[in-house]
C-alpha cells in the first residue's frame, strides 16, 4: 500500500510561503513592531511598497516590489490572508507545481504591486511637488495581490473540461473561486469609498488587489490544459507563462520608472 503523504508534501510551495510570511511578521514583532497596529515608518523599514520610495527617493528601492508581498499591517492581515493563501495554493499547486505556484505568487503580487504604485503615485504626486514630503505616498503591503493572483490561474485552469474530474464539481469549484474574488474585490472598493467619505485611516490596496487578479488571468491562459499535458510541454507552458509575464512587468516597470522626469 502507498503511504500517504502529509499535505506539507503534497503542497511544498504553498507551506514554504506561509512560513516565510509567518516568520518575518515573528521577526517584525521581536523587533518591537506592534502585532495590531505598526506604524507606516515601521512597515517601510521592513520592505513594504510606497510610489514615493520606490520612483523619487534616492536608492534603487525598486525590490520593494517584491518584499511589501510578505510583510503584513497586523495580526490579523496576516491571518487572513495566510488563510486565503493555504486554501488556495492547495487547490492550485497540485495544477501548476511547486515552482509554478512560487512564479504565480511572485510574479502575480509584483504585478499588483506595480499596478498600486502607478495609481498611488497619481494620486500623491501633486502633493510631492507641493511639499516634497515622500510622506504624501502611502505605504502598501501584504500577500493579498499574490492571492487574488493565484484565484486568477485558478478560475483560467479549472475552466478545463479534460480534468479529472466530474463536470459538476468542476463546475462549483470554479464557481467558489469566482465568487471568493467578485466577493472580496468588492468589499475592497466598498471599504476604501466608505473610509474615503467618512475621511477614516482606513486603507484597502485594490489596485494591489485587481492587478494581481488580472496578471493571473493571463498567467493561467497559456497553462490550459495541464493534465493532458505531458511532463515537457506543460515545462514549456509553464516557461511561456513565466516569460510573458516577466516581459509584460518589466516593461510596465520600465515605463514607471519614465514617470518621475
Amino acid at each position: 500500500m502507498r503511504r500517504k503523504r502529509p499535505t506539507w508534501a503534497i503542497a511544498p510551495a504553498t507551506y514554504l510561503l506561509i512560513a516565510i510570511n509567518c516568520l518575518v511578521f515573528l521577526a517584525m514583532v521581536m523587533h518591537h513592531v506592534s502585532a495590531g497596529n505598526p506604524t507606516t515608518r515601521e512597515l517601510m523599514d521592513w520592505g513594504a511598497n510606497n510610489a514615493g520610495s520606490v520612483l523619487i527617493g534616492g536608492g534603487v528601492q525598486w525590490a520593494r516590489i517584491v518584499t511589501a508581498m510578505f510583510v503584513h499591517v497586523g495580526f490579523v492581515h496576516l491571518a487572513t490572508n495566510m488563510w486565503c493563501l493555504w486554501n488556495l495554493g492547495l487547490l492550485a499547486e497540485p495544477l501548476v507545481g511547486s515552482a509554478g505556484l512560487l512564479a504565480v505568487y511572485v510574479l502575480t503580487g509584483a504585478a499588483g504591486n506595480l499596478l498600486s504604485t502607478l495609481i498611488n503615485w497619481l494620486g500623491a504626486y501633486p502633493d510631492w511637488v507641493k511639499y516634497h514630503d515622500l510622506g504624501v505616498f502611502p505605504a502598501g503591503a501584504g500577500a493579498s495581490g499574490a492571492v487574488f493572483g493565484i484565484a486568477g490561474v485558478l478560475i483560467v485552469l479549472l475552466k478545463s473540461q479534460q480534468m479529472p474530474v466530474p463536470p459538476i464539481e468542476l463546475k462549483k469549484l470554479r464557481r467558489s473561486v469566482i465568487y471568493f474574488a467578485a466577493i472580496n474585490l468588492a468589499i475592497g472598493f466598498s471599504i476604501s469609498f466608505g473610509a474615503e467619505r467618512l475621511g477614516s485611516g482606513l486603507r484597502i490596496d485594490n489596485m494591489a488587489h485587481l492587478g494581481g487578479f488580472m496578471c493571473g488571468l493571463l498567467f493561467g491562459v497559456p497553462m490550459v490544459p495541464r493534465f493532458c499535458s505531458p511532463r515537457p510541454l506543460f515545462l514549456k507552458k509553464l516557461r511561456l507563462s513565466v516569460g510573458m509575464i516577466v516581459g509584460l512587468l518589466v516593461l510596465f516597470g520600465f515605463f514607471l520608472a519614465q514617470l518621475p522626469g
